[in-house]
């Protein structure tokens, strides 16, 4: 099987590098409908690219060429269209229409398109949720497998390993749907009075240390779910090129994405309900001083999301106001916190100190410093912004790559990240807690909270 491309690790497989730059020394350089700017590939027609995915008998697209377009090209057209079109170029290609084939041809196309096939299922499994997807599989399969028994074998591979991904993110997707709901009745249930018999956090974790480490559990379960397409789904808008219909008419596929928003906003109101919920000032200031301690911790491990929550929660004005509790409360640790999250200068150390745990996590040895949570909203902020400020096409028509490439870089690290697995052991006690318990809406903890 010489020819057959090896898959590198995954943090290289989503770093966009240049693109064989021995091959394009010229300053532009027009190659089978591609542009190329300083050996990186600029812009092409949408043609011209799908033509640039396909494998041939001596000839496999680079990972980051794969993932980038693979990501972007749902803008232009959807996965079962360009799936279909990628299976027709192959059998027009190695001729496998012709009543006897090549074997020898196919023999060597066969592990490439088989790994192009493997590369697309596992970093976008959502798209083959839809029939039509496994059917071009199948399809391609039984075309070439006369050539190669060993390519059926493959193909169960793929499609197991699918099957099992998929149903682990249904799973995954059908728990956090249950939560959510719960949650929802329980929001409207408080909203008046505070509930006689309300078990507070410290009753349930009562260690800084512990909590961090539960929500950093949370988090990576969650994004766990988040497919790397949903950041582009997100913005998807009417392709210029194409006047009857948006891509994805029928419903943006965004749904983890959006759950992962909804997990920060009820996360900080939890941490206001629970520190506007004890009577005493003393109690107060004593759960104001717990959560900085939760948050110092959430800082070390990396998982900046719950930082943020937790720093919002505090400043939500319920808490704010709290003047003579605040009082009580040793502040330093917090204004060193909150300096840290400083929206200032585009969030300057707030990005800084995500670089430095990115950093570390390249180099880690041990999945406890890999850990990378970014705070979210703000990396979609940065994707909308980069998606708002370049046209994802140019005045000729073509695709405008170059963005592309930038919009991969930054989902591509997203993804390395999420798939880090959790070092720390679980505790299904202060999980369900922190999925369920009731907190106060806006109106209902100002309602309650008269006192200061």
């Amino acid at each position: 099987q010489e020819g057959m491309p090896q898959t590198p690790s995954s943090t290289s497989m989503f770093t966009p590098c240049s693109f064989s730059p021995h091959l394009h020394n010229s300053k532009e350089d027009e190659q089978g409908g591609l542009i190329f700017q300083d050996g990186n590939l600029t812009s092409a027609s949408l043609d011209a690219l799908i033509q640039h995915l396909i494998p041939t008998t001596d000839y496999y697209p680079e990972k980051a060429y794969i993932f980038t377009f693979l990501l972007s090209s749902r803008l232009f057209i959807e996965p079962h269209e360009l799936l279909s079109r990628v299976c027709h170029k192959c059998i027009e290609q190695q001729r496998l229409d012709d009543p006897v084939l090549d074997k020898a041809r196919i023999r060597k196309f066969g592990p490439k398109i088989l790994q192009l096939l493997t590369e697309w299922t596992e970093t976008f499994p959502y798209d083959f949720q839809e029939e039509r997807m496994i059917g071009h599989l199948k399809d391609m399969i039984h075309r070439i497998a006369p050539c190669d028994e060993a390519y059926w074998k493959k193909m169960n591979q793929l499609l197991q390993t699918l099957n099992q991904k998929l149903a682990t993110l249904s799973h995954g997707q059908e728990g956090i749907v249950k939560i959510s709901a719960a949650v929802s009745d329980k929001l409207v249930a408080f909203k008046s009075k505070p509930p006689s018999i309300q078990r507070e956090i410290l009753s349930v974790c009562s260690d800084p240390y512990t909590l961090a480490q539960q929500l950093t559990h949370v988090e990576l379960e969650r994004l766990s779910h988040i497919g790397p397409e949903e950041f582009v789904q997100a913005f998807v808008h009417k392709d210029p090129l194409d006047g009857t219909k948006t891509c994805f008419s029928e419903q943006k596929k965004t749904s983890n994405l959006e759950a992962y928003v909804k997990w920060f906003n009820r996360l900080c109101y939890l941490v206001a309900t629970e520190i506007c919920m004890p009577a005493k000032k003393k109690q107060r200031a004593q759960v104001i001083e717990f959560f900085i301690d939760v948050a110092r911790e959430c800082f070390n491990i990396g998982n900046f999301n719950s930082l943020m929550a937790i720093i919002s929660g505090m400043n939500m004005s319920p808490v704010s106001r709290l003047k003579k509790t605040w009082s009580k409360v040793k502040t330093a640790k917090f204004f060193i916190l909150e300096h840290q999250m400083d929206p200032t200068g585009n969030f300057y150390n707030y990005r800084t100190a995500l670089r430095g745990a990115a950093h570390r996590s390249l180099t880690a040895h041990s999945n406890r410093e890999k850990i990378v949570i970014p705070f979210f909203s703000l990396l979609i902020k940065d994707i909308y912004f980069l998606n708002e400020g370049c046209a994802n096409r140019l005045p000729n028509g073509h695709v405008n790559f170059e963005k592309f490439l930038e919009l991969a870089k930054q989902v591509g690290e997203f993804i390395t990240w999420k798939q880090v697995e959790c070092p720390f052991e679980q505790d299904p006690n202060i999980i369900h807690y922190l999925h369920t318990a009731p907190i106060f809406t806006e109106d209902g903890k100002t309602l309650y909270n008269l006192q200061s």
